[in-house]
């Protein structure tokens, strides 16, 4: 029988946030990870993380993974139990795990479940056809084991995760057919969304997938308008499903935790405290198997926890625990989905979410009307910065990336404003904006400022294609200057005509 202070089931981010914040206090913990790596689902995640600068934000998530993953390597209080799974907690307190294929007991005193969330399905004509992937699945395949899923896919579900691996499946060459979204409105961040419009990524809301074509594999696929009925074929040889998370509870089912079915934290959810306390005596949750949210509320969770944990183990109070706690309801300030699940918990009784303004359009297409663009271009500067940031969503890299202040919010949680007599367009808000939202004009060069993930990264002096907000051609036109950058979010200053400065937003390499 081995003992520990903390136990931890789950290797991903809110299970290493846990054991991190349970050894800053000097406690001995366990982590255990069913994988051979820690970092869950940040492993594969390649795009920037949005949020407060504070916690990781304007950061890959693959980053953020190896930050957490080296932390924990130098902290002598963590075991790490690598290729090891719980399957069990009794009532004595014992948990038992299969470590190296063979069964040991461990008894802690806390145990903190960060088990994570596994992926919906979704019922339609020939869904069993070999070519039809969950999102995570053609992740994983992509982005950890560099291995392609397919040449055409259609992306089903146009929240955050269908529209960041649609971008992510274009960045490596995959054409991407269309995303299908059965809402009136795209459901993922909109910035996500005019970024693969840039790409010529048709966005398809009101229709929903009804039947896989194919005999022994996926060779296309059949949508539907949910309104007029009117139906679409779209080949393609994958279909890759992003409709939604569900909890992974069996630990917490096992242990008898009390669960709630609450369709808006993706299903049943244990019931549990604002402190992440369960309805089990020393047993705590955090991260997504306590309800689906982002992976920086997951972190936040799961300090939360471990540091409550320890709190109640040492009687030390760390004053971080409010801290975070007042971090988590800025970043929930424009989640009414899951605000209104915490009030079922009977959590957040009384807080008020911000409303979400209708933003036509951009919230049926991605594309941002005309109006909209034209009221955010300067009026008397030469070179200014665009922000084509609409939405309320909790981010603000590009504030602290301004020398000069020409950018504040209001909050968290505000949209972006530039003081244009103070902006010197020098671009550093484009390298660190994670919706790729921003650019910069020089009506007297004559030159668009834009960021590229892509490769190859086009040469200074190279003639380039420049597509519009919807990936459509513009003109072609020189490269002036080439900015490459650590992160991958490169910097292209293009010759643009004057005719088009205000709508050039991507450009094409000429191979």
């Amino acid at each position: 029988m081995k003992n520990y202070d903390i136990l931890i089931i789950g290797g991903g981010p809110a299970g290493i946030s846990s054991a991190l914040a349970a050894a800053k206090l000097n406690l001995k913990v366990a982590l255990f990870e069913e994988k051979e790596i820690l970092g869950g689902q940040l492993v594969k995640q390649t795009h920037k993380f949005f949020g407060s600068k504070d916690e990781s934000a304007g950061t890959r998530g693959i980053y953020i993974a190896q930050k957490l993953i080296n932390e924990v390597n130098n902290k002598d209080k963590i075991d790490v139990f690598l290729n090891s799974m719980v399957l069990g907690y009794y009532e004595d307190g014992v948990v038992t795990a299969l470590v190296k294929e063979k069964m040991e007991k461990f008894k802690p005193k806390k145990i903190i479940i960060a088990t994570g969330a596994f992926e919906k399905s979704l019922p339609f004509e020939n869904n069993d056809l070999p070519g039809v992937f969950g999102a995570g699945a053609v992740q994983t395949l992509m982005n950890v084991y560099g291995i392609l899923p397919g040449k055409e896919i259609l992306m089903i579900g146009s929240g955050n995760i269908g529209l960041i691996v649609s971008y992510q499946l274009a960045q490596v060459g995959v054409k991407v057919k269309g995303i299908v979204e059965i809402s009136e409105k795209i459901g993922g961040y909109l910035v996500h969304a005019s970024k693969v419009r840039r790409l010529g990524i048709p966005i398809y809301t009101k229709h929903t997938i009804v039947k896989a074509l194919g005999d022994r594999k996926v060779k296309g696929a059949i949508i539907e308008n949910v309104e007029t009925k009117e139906k679409k074929e779209i080949s393609c040889d994958v279909i890759c499903l992003a409709t939604g998370l569900m909890p992974l509870s069996d630990i917490l089912n096992q242990i008898n935790c009390k669960m709630k079915y609450i369709p808006e934290l993706g299903g049943y959810v244990p019931v549990r405290d604002e402190n992440m306390k369960t309805t089990v005596e020393n047993v705590f949750v955090a991260g997504d198997s306590s309800g689906i949210e982002e992976a920086t509320a997951a972190m936040l969770e799961g300090e939360l926890a471990g540091l409550y944990a320890s709190y109640e183990i040492t009687n030390t109070f760390d004053k971080r625990i409010n801290e975070i706690k007042e971090h988590l309801k800025e970043l929930r300030k424009t989640s009414s989905k899951v605000v209104s699940g915490l009030k079922k918990l009977n959590l957040y009784k009384d807080f008020i979410v911000d409303s979400q303004k209708d933003l036509g359009k951009l919230h049926r297409t991605g594309v941002p009307e005309k109006e909209m663009i034209e009221n955010i271009i300067p009026k008397d500067s030469n070179r200014f910065a665009i922000m084509e940031c609409f939405q309320n969503i909790p981010c603000n890299p590009c504030v602290a990336s301004c020398p000069t202040n020409a950018i504040s919010m209001d909050s968290l949680n505000g949209i972006p404003k530039l003081d244009e007599k103070k902006c010197i367009g020098c671009g550093n808000c484009v390298a660190v904006c994670p919706g790729l939202a921003i650019f910069v004009v020089d009506k007297k060069k004559e030159s668009v400022l834009l960021p590229y993930e892509f490769l190859p990264v086009p040469e200074k002096g190279e003639m380039v294609e420049i597509m519009d907000r919807e990936g459509n051609f513009l003109e072609k036109n020189i490269v002036l200057n080439v900015r490459k950058m650590k992160d991958k979010t490169n910097l292209i200053e293009v010759k643009v005509s004057k005719e088009n400065i205000n709508n050039a937003r991507h450009i094409r390499v000429v191979i």
